[in-house]
C-alpha cells in the first residue's frame, strides 16, 4: 500500500470508529508533523463508569523515526462544566526508545491453529521506559516455621501502553491491523538496534 493510500485509509478509519473523527485526525497530524506512516492502529474503547457511558480512542502511529501515541478522551457537561468537552493527547517516542514490544495472542483450538492463522484476542503492550510498574511481596525462605524478615520480591516492568482487542468486541480486522502493526514495530526496533 502506498504512502497515500495508507494515509488516507487512516483518516477513513477515524472517520469509521465515529469517535470525534475531526479532533482525532487533527491532534494526529500535529504529532506526525509530515512524516510518512508505515503503520498505524485505531482503536475505539467504551468504558462504564457508574452509571454513565465513556468513550474513549487510541490510535498508534509508526514512522520511519517515531511511535506516536494518541488518546481521546470525553468529558461529560457537569455542575461545574455545563458543556461537554473532549481531550486529545499525543505523545511521540523516539524508536531507539522502545525496548519492548509483547504480543500475547489468545486462540482458539490451539491443535488446529497454523501459521498465519487467526487470533480470538490480541494484547499488545508496548514499552519506553516512560511507565514503570513494580510488584513486591515479602520473601520468604521456603521454611513454614521461619519469621525471619527476608524483604521484600518483585518484579519491575514496563508498562507504558497495552492494547486489547478481540474479534468478538473489535472485529477480525482489527486483530489483524493490530498483529500487523506489532510485526512493523518490532521490525522497527531491530532496524534501529543494529
Amino acid at each position: 500500500m502506498t504512502e497515500t493510500a495508507l494515509a488516507q485509509q487512516l483518516r477513513s478509519d477515524i472517520q469509521r470508529s465515529g469517535y470525534y473523527p475531526d479532533l482525532v485526525a487533527d491532534a494526529l497530524q500535529t504529532a506526525l508533523a509530515d512524516e510518512p506512516l508505515l503503520s498505524y492502529v485505531v482503536h475505539h474503547e467504551a468504558t462504564f463508569d457508574r452509571d454513565e457511558l465513556r468513550r474513549h480512542v487510541t490510535v498508534l502511529a509508526l514512522t520511519p523515526t517515531r511511535l506516536i501515541v494518541e488518546h481521546t478522551d470525553e468529558h461529560p457537561a457537569d455542575d461545574v462544566h455545563p458543556v461537554a468537552s473532549a481531550t486529545a493527547s499525543t505523545e511521540a517516542v523516539r524508536i531507539e526508545r522502545v525496548d519492548s514490544v509483547v504480543v500475547s495472542r489468545v486462540v482458539s483450538d490451539p491443535a488446529q491453529h497454523r501459521p498465519g492463522g487467526s487470533a480470538a484476542e490480541v494484547v499488545l503492550t508496548i514499552g519506553w521506559g516512560a511507565v514503570s510498574r513494580l510488584d513486591l511481596e515479602p520473601a520468604s525462605c521456603g521454611d513454614p516455621q521461619c519469621e525471619a524478615d527476608h524483604g521484600y520480591t518483585g518484579t519491575a516492568s514496563n508498562d507504558d501502553l497495552s492494547v486489547r482487542v478481540s474479534e468478538a468486541a473489535d472485529g477480525a480486522d482489527v486483530v489483524r491491523q493490530v498483529l500487523a502493526f506489532a510485526a512493523a514495530l518490532s521490525q522497527a526496533t531491530v532496524a534501529r538496534h543494529r
